[in-house]
């Protein structure tokens, strides 16, 4: 009796960290030392002495059930951006500039190729927020999870100097929300979606002229990363007083965390074009508008709430940095809490 008759393939595990290593060495920052393999990852606070005081943020998530359409649709390459980009985006969120990133991967048998597909995704996703994959983790569970399934979670550190970390603190009324684009569903409310669309190949291959693409296609786009986005504000000298990604909760869990106590944020439905997939899913799950922004971004992934004087500027920076962006409310004094008319 040997390990590989117990299940677990350390080969594999070799050949895995082998394939992976090219995509890695893509995300490299000067502050990485070391190089790849070791028991842990090295990250120098070089950086970190011009800053008055210098506050690390982090994030950790994962991707959810949108990992079943990977299974399903036998497309590995995105999940590691979708991965990214709920941690990412929530250091955004507090100001911060994400530094590295590390990654999961829970298998039930090791397939080198797909493990380095897989990677190939979260180093995409770091390289599109500018953090370096130091380090990471694939464990294989054998009769514990199928062999043909896998799950993938990640954790991101970043850093913002005390000063700059987004707050909501000055909020006021009279301020305007800013919405940047999303891709579509993003990474939540997928047990909603499978529950709604069968989820077969034949379904998912199904095209749909509203959708311009298959349903596979436009429910697997993976989710954006905002980073780049708020950053160009940054740049362009305007200060965000209050930030919100739209993740699981949709807009009635994740825009009051935004607030502080004493302001109420007003949004309206009609500012923009709600994407034709979450009109798809609505009508075909028969599923309650209310129930729809209590669950989905609803094409609205991050929302910015700046000084009414400098929304042009913003909007500006945002598309700089390519993204759609909209006026989707302001606002007002009242109850903490969010209204969507």
């Amino acid at each position: 009796m040997d390990y590989k008759n117990a299940g677990v393939d350390i080969e594999a595990g070799y050949q895995s960290v082998e394939l992976m290593k090219k995509y890695v060495k893509e995300t490299m920052r000067p502050e990485v030392l070391g190089g790849i393999g070791g028991f842990s990852g090295a990250f120098s606070m070089e950086k970190f002495k011009d800053m008055e005081k210098p506050t690390l943020v982090s994030g950790t998530d994962g991707v959810g059930t949108k990992i079943k359409l990977a299974f399903l649709m036998d497309k590995h390459d995105t999940v590691g951006i979708d991965c990214v980009a709920m941690c990412v985006n929530d250091i955004a969120c507090a100001g911060g500039e994400p530094l590295f990133f590390l990654d999961y991967i829970a298998c039930g048998k090791n397939e080198p190729t797909k493990i380095a597909t897989i990677v190939k995704g979260v180093a995409e996703g770091c390289k599109q927020c500018g953090a370096a994959l130091i380090g990471g983790e694939t464990a294989e569970h054998p009769g514990l999870m199928p062999e043909d399934e896998y799950d993938l979670a990640g954790f991101a550190v970043g850093v913002v100097d005390e000063k700059d970390l987004i707050t909501g603190a000055d909020l006021k009324a009279g301020d305007v929300l800013i919405g940047i684009a999303s891709s579509g569903v993003h990474s939540n409310g997928f047990s909603l979606v499978r529950k709604v669309f069968e989820m077969t190949k034949e379904s998912l291959d199904t095209y749909y002229d509203e959708l311009g693409k298959t349903l596979g296609e436009a429910l697997i786009e993976p989710t954006i990363i905002y980073v780049k986005a708020l950053k160009s504000i940054k740049e362009n000298g305007v200060t965000v007083k209050a930030c919100c990604h739209i993740t699981g909760g949709g807009f009635y869990e994740n825009v009051p965390r935004m607030l502080h106590d004493g302001v109420h944020a007003k949004i309206k439905k009609d500012s923009y074009e709600v994407p034709a997939i979450f009109k798809l899913l609505q009508k075909k799950g028969g599923i309650d508008e209310h129930m729809m922004y209590n669950t989905y971004n609803m094409g609205i992934g991050m929302i910015v709430a700046v000084d009414s004087a400098d929304v042009d500027k913003a909007m500006d920076a945002v598309r700089a940095a390519g993204e759609t962006c909209y006026v989707i409310g302001e606002i007002k004094d009242g109850e903490k809490g969010v209204t969507i008319c």
